[in-house]
């Protein structure tokens, strides 16, 4: 492979859950057709609301959940079936770090059974003195020091930002080419979360692995990541280099993330400062037509009901081309072009005789 071709790829992902409504069968789009690369020494952050997808494109991503359709392809060749050798190998090559630390760990074996453990199935046979000095390494990796003594620990003994860094060292273990990070620092103190932050992209910058941030926080994205795909209703809405995202941001549903997070010195992006949210997410059980975000959109025209849009070039830079998925930005005669196919359809010319 070529230093700049994916380690990681989604090609098309969907994922739909089939629920049952009081005696009514209906499917969830939680994600619906999203196209996702992971480079290798750079750091790619997916942010949006609750229920946006998020955690579910990372779930896919780690093969704990299959995709409806679309293709996964990692080191560019197609993933298989979860099943045999091949699958065990993706799964030593992609690693998960998990949202909740408390949840993630066994309380009733130590510290150093929780990263001895991946060590045992994934690895080749160790002597246990092998084993204890591969786990004393990848403590002090996650600057946890004295590793002797952490070793030992069981979870009930670290705090939050400790049991994170145990956790971070487990999914080192297997030496990955994928790390997925499922918003790694929400539930940890403020005071903490940077130091969590900087650990990780000392992983993927210097380390050189490939790293998907999931987050809420497009504020710690900018800060934190080379490239911002942001998501809304089970779709990608706008992606870019993070620098032009957060600072130019083309989609209407970016601009309100941003203009949501405090900030005394900014006034409002949309309407001069008075943008209001208009209504709740919407229910992916019976997802909007057209564009998903339309109905809570303040610049919506009608060919946004009707038709979703494909992604428009609004710009590059930094070798990466910065997109949004608006009709705002589709030329003047891809416009003309849908708005002429959106009368068609509403009225439909009709033949035959008298």
């Amino acid at each position: 492979m070529r230093p700049d071709d994916p380690v990681l790829e989604a090609r098309d992902v969907s994922r739909h859950y089939p629920v049952r409504h009081v005696g009514r069968r209906g499917v969830v789009h939680a994600v619906d057709d999203v196209s996702l690369a992971l480079f290798r020494g750079r750091i790619t952050a997916v942010v949006g609301e609750s229920g946006s997808g998020k955690s579910t494109i990372a779930r896919v991503l780690a093969r704990l959940e299959p995709p409806t359709s679309g293709e996964l392809r990692l080191d560019g060749e197609p993933v298989g079936k979860p099943r045999g050798q091949a699958f065990r190998k993706y799964l030593g090559q992609v690693q998960m770090i998990f949202q909740d630390p408390f949840a993630s760990l066994n309380p009733i074996h130590t510290v150093e059974h929780h990263i001895a453990r991946p060590l045992k199935l994934h690895g080749p046979p160790r002597s246990k003195a092998e084993v204890h000095a591969e786990v004393l390494a990848l403590l002090e990796r996650v600057s946890l020091t004295p590793a002797e003594q952490f070793a030992r620990k069981r979870p009930h003994e670290l705090s939050g930002g400790q049991r994170q860094r145990v956790s971070i060292a487990r999914a080192l273990a297997v030496r990955p080419e994928v790390l997925l990070a499922d918003e790694p620092v929400s539930m940890l103190d403020v005071s903490i979360r940077l130091g969590v932050l900087n650990l990780l992209q000392r992983l993927g910058h210097d380390d050189g692995l490939a790293l998907l941030y999931i987050t809420h926080d497009i504020a710690s994205a900018r800060y934190f990541a080379d490239s911002v795909q942001v998501m809304y209703a089970g779709r990608l809405v706008e992606g870019g280099p993070a620098e032009a995202v957060t600072q130019e941001p083309a989609h209407p549903y970016t601009r309100l993330l941003i203009d949501s997070a405090p900030d005394p010195d900014r006034r409002g992006v949309l309407d001069g400062g008075r943008a209001e949210r208009l209504g709740e997410a919407p229910d992916l059980s019976d997802p909007p037509s057209g564009c998903r975000f339309h109905p809570r959109c303040p610049l919506a025209m009608p060919v946004c009901e009707e038709k979703a849009p494909p992604k428009f070039s609004v710009g590059g830079g930094a070798g990466e081309e910065h997109w949004a998925a608006c009709w705002l930005h589709a030329p003047e005669e891809q416009q003309e072009q849908a708005q002429e196919q959106e009368a068609q359809d509403q009225h439909p010319m009709t033949t035959g005789r008298r």
